[in-house]
């Protein structure tokens, strides 16, 4: 009998993930970033900051999916025992 491949992911997880990725960019460039920038020129704060937030956005899509799929993987897990 062979076994059922599991789907670990969606179509929708991608919407959700680009709105949850652009929050949290959004979030970090414009607002909690620019007062750590250390530099009173306007155009400055808002490259380091829009620069700082892109990586740090990227980390949080690595961990949004290492979340979602160690999740899921463990519900396929925990239903097949």
């Amino acid at each position: 009998m062979a076994q059922s491949e599991v789907k670990f992911v969606r179509k929708s997880d991608f919407l959700v993930d680009i709105v949850a990725v652009g929050a949290f960019f959004c979030l970090f460039a414009f607002r909690w970033l620019p007062s750590h920038v250390p530099s009173n020129d306007p155009v400055m704060i808002n490259l380091w900051s829009i620069g700082t937030a892109a990586c740090m956005s990227g980390t949080f899509w690595l961990a949004l999916w290492m979340l979602r799929m160690v999740a899921r993987y463990q519900k396929v897990l925990n239903s097949r025992s």
